[in-house]
């Protein structure tokens, strides 16, 4: 067995499927540039919550749904009103997601439908959460959703309280298109743990959100954008990737586990990356990624992976870079969902086995005789 898990099959899905050799992604069979070319994240959601494109009246209905689930109970803002303001946004969506769930009138029903329903008002609220808490701690109001605005565009108009720029919309659109779902990655995967417990769609988002909040996982892009600053300048590049390289430090937005060709993820994020460049006329993130990505990959040729691009993208768009996960989240719910009905369709619980590396037969000392390890000192100490 890979550490990490790595190879092994845990489940069996037919959501999204991940050519690593190749660099290719589909959803549902279709593949992710025509996704991201065409769709939009509305009509992904529903093609991986129901298996299959919707008709126009389907997305339109699917649409209205999402539209009017987007505003949050008022005992759920009074919530946020209390929390610190030194709490990071992953933390808050972790805790209101939580506490949503005993505001949910079909909460303790566990049935495809009633999960239909939880998970229209779950990917709703998130938006909605993350900008009313990025307002409450900069000293502002929360902004209202505005039901005539796309899920990316509502989300960008609650951030900043301005109707957004029709490029701006367009490229957070196609982010949460790409980032929607991604195989049995780790909070898919603690995602689908959860629900063979059969605990209930809530528990099993929470437990993903978690998950996703790990450095290595959706708070990656956050560091890539840290070393950016790091960095500075353009100037300054090849010292800092040539230190590193000599460091054996690690750089982040480089390598995958299932990846060994470009993630075709990070292709589309570059294009994205460099029209805002172009478009804004600010090309200094771009072109520092650009040279970072040269001088890694003609020292080693790793693959990039989807958080490289995905900072510099999020990061034209003035968005905060404490936001950068919680985006992912907003889009990796639609995944959640999905492998969560999944899961409860063919269930059976999740307990895999492991491998006992310690002493076996070891005899009890009385409490007198014990010494202290170098570990259980720091215990006393404290």
């Amino acid at each position: 067995m890979g550490k990490g898990l790595e190879g092994v099959v845990a489940a069996s899905t037919a959501i999204s499927y991940i050519d690593g050799i190749n660099g290719r992604l589909f959803y549902r069979g279709i593949d992710i540039n025509d996704l991201a070319a065409h769709s939009t994240f509305e009509e992904t959601t529903a093609l991986l919550w129901y298996g299959q494109l919707p008709t126009r009246r389907q997305l339109e209905r699917f649409g209205q749904k999402l539209t009017a689930r987007r505003s949050l109970p008022n005992e759920m803002l009074a919530t946020l009103m209390t929390m610190p303001r030194s709490a990071t946004p992953m933390e808050v969506l972790r805790s209101a997601i939580s506490a949503l769930a005993p505001y949910d009138p079909q909460n303790a029903d566990n049935s495809l439908p009633a999960n239909v329903q939880k998970s229209f008002r779950i990917t709703a609220a998130m938006p909605t959460i993350i900008a009313a808490w990025h307002r409450i701690r900069s000293g502002l109001w929360p902004v209202a959703p505005d039901p005539a605005l796309s899920h990316a565009a509502n989300f960008l108009y609650m951030l900043t309280g301005k109707p957004p720029r029709e490029t701006a919309a367009r490229v957070l659109d196609t982010c949460l298109v790409l980032h929607a779902d991604h195989g049995l990655n780790a909070s898919t995967f603690a995602a689908r743990v959860t629900a063979s417990t059969l605990s209930d769609l809530y528990s099993a988002v929470v437990a993903a959100i978690g998950a996703l909040k790990g450095p290595l996982h959706g708070g990656a892009n956050e560091q890539v954008m840290h070393m950016l600053h790091d960095v500075g300048e353009l100037k300054n590049v090849e010292a800092y990737i040539g230190a590193a390289l000599r460091d054996k430090q690690k750089i982040m937005g480089f390598g995958h586990r299932i990846y060994k060709a470009d993630d075709p993820r990070a292709i589309w994020l570059r294009r994205l990356s460099q029209e805002l460049a172009e478009h804004d006329g600010n090309a200094k993130w771009f072109l520092m990624s650009e040279r970072i990505r040269e001088l890694v990959q003609a020292h080693k040729p790793l693959p990039v992976n989807v958080d490289f691009y995905s900072a510099s993208v999020y990061y034209a768009m003035g968005i905060p870079i404490d936001l950068f996960t919680p985006i992912f989240a907003i889009s990796r719910v639609a995944g959640y969902t999905a492998h969560i009905y999944e899961q409860y369709a063919d269930n059976r619980l999740i307990r895999p086995e492991s491998e006992y590396l310690g002493p076996l037969h070891v005899h009890y000392l009385p409490l007198d005789e014990r010494r202290a390890s170098v570990l259980s000192q720091s215990v006393v100490a404290e």
